[in-house]
């Protein structure tokens, strides 16, 4: 054991050693300013925050809903949790690290203010968080449950699934887990790789029982989110984790409602008709932009908003309009839920439409890190479906 011990400490040494070297190489070289320091300067600074593939356009500030207050979309999450639980003696939320405020902050503050029996953390398992939920709903309490990330969701897919969604069916509506919402951080973040930027909207998309919604800004998230707290059957809500931080507008402090199942035409259009969900909504407004600056072309862009159910008439009703539609995704291309919205607009608008219908999502692997960029379907790859689209 002695001997294992000094071995042991040699290497340990040995390897300090060579760390202490590379250490000091990094410094000679000036390399490791560029890890560890900030960058300074307005330029800096300009160049940073066009890092991202997008660039979040907050709506107008909204006037029917009182009294607003600036607010991130995690604040917003944060603000529509305290709503819910002030207003609902028997809401409780669960999930893992959610008593210190959880890994982004959305429930922060929350377990000082109602205390350790209505926020409250789990073990770190899916599943049990979600049939956990399922039990709690069914006695009639309000169930809001956090996944900490959406790509860890799967575990608790049978739970889901095959209980959760058809709880109320298989009882003839005598009993039923409608009081449950899940909440969970969705799509890519810039630096998430195959474990924390995947978008699973359309796994749950071929499943009757369940809701499944995904808000784009701060002000949606709140209402949205509301919305789903009080339906009568099990909500997915999907928050997307790029723009907890990212997306800033004026939010109502109170609580109000925005209803599932409505879609949102953002800016009307004459000429195609552009859908997304999420954050993909702000890279499609910035086509509609290059497209009226560069072509011409009058877009109309619509915020699917719910995904299951979808609003379909508010897409066909513009796709008879425009005569040509675009649908843009995070997720990969081959059975994402643009799939379902192409063959559904295909059926319904076939007469109308100028062009074939154009999808832009991602590519049918699994999501990368470091070729992320080249991975997401940006202003760029859109633009130019939407061009092809014009020429066809």
């Amino acid at each position: 054991m002695a001997a294992l011990a000094v071995s042991a400490g040699g290497l340990w040494r040995l390897g300090a050693a060579r760390a202490e070297g590379r250490w000091r190489r990094l410094c000679g070289a000036g390399l490791l300013r560029g890890f560890l320091q900030p960058a300074s300067g307005a330029g800096d600074a300009a160049q940073r925050r066009q890092v991202a593939h997008f660039t979040f356009q907050p709506d107008p500030e909204p006037q029917e809903f009182g009294q607003t207050q600036k607010m991130n979309l995690f604040q917003a999450i944060t603000s529509a949790l305290d709503n819910s639980l002030a207003k609902d003696p028997t809401a409780v939320i669960f999930g893992e690290d959610v008593a210190f405020g959880g890994v982004f902050r959305c429930t922060v503050g929350l377990r000082d203010k109602y205390g350790k029996d209505r926020v409250f953390n789990t073990p770190l398992c899916e599943q049990g968080i979600v049939g956990f939920g399922i039990g709690i709903a069914v006695t009639g309490a309000t169930a809001i449950a956090e996944i900490q990330f959406a790509d860890y969701i799967y575990p608790a897919f049978d739970q889901i699934v095959n209980e959760a969604a058809k709880y109320r069916y298989r009882s003839g509506d005598l009993f039923n887990c409608g009081s449950l919402t899940i909440r969970s951080p969705w799509g890519c973040v810039g630096h998430g790789a195959l474990y924390h930027s995947q978008s699973p909207e359309a796994f749950f998309a071929h499943c009757p029982g369940i809701k499944v919604v995904v808000p784009r800004s701060p002000f949606q998230a709140k209402g949205l989110l509301l919305s789903c707290i009080e339906d009568k059957n099990p909500c997915i809500f999907f928050e997307p984790k790029i723009l907890y931080r990212a997306a800033v507008e004026q939010v109502p402090v109170e609580p109000y409602n925005i209803p599932l199942s409505q879609a949102e035409v953002i800016q009307g259009g004459s000429d195609v008709t552009l859908v997304a969900w999420g954050t993909q909504v702000h890279v499609i407004r910035e086509v509609a932009s290059m497209a009226q600056e560069k072509l011409g072309v009058s877009c109309e862009v619509i915020d699917l908003r719910t995904i299951l159910p979808w609003d379909v008439d508010t897409v066909c009703k513009s796709v008879i309009k425009t005569g040509r539609l675009l649908i843009s995704h995070e997720a990969p291309l081959t059975g994402g839920f643009a799939s379902e919205i192409s063959s559904t607009v295909q059926e319904e608008c076939f007469l109308n439409l100028e062009a074939p219908i154009s999808r832009v999502c991602g590519y049918d692997t699994p999501f990368p890190h470091i070729f992320e960029p080249f991975y997401i379907p940006d202003k760029w790859k859109c633009y130019d479906a939407l061009r092809k689209m014009i020429n066809y």
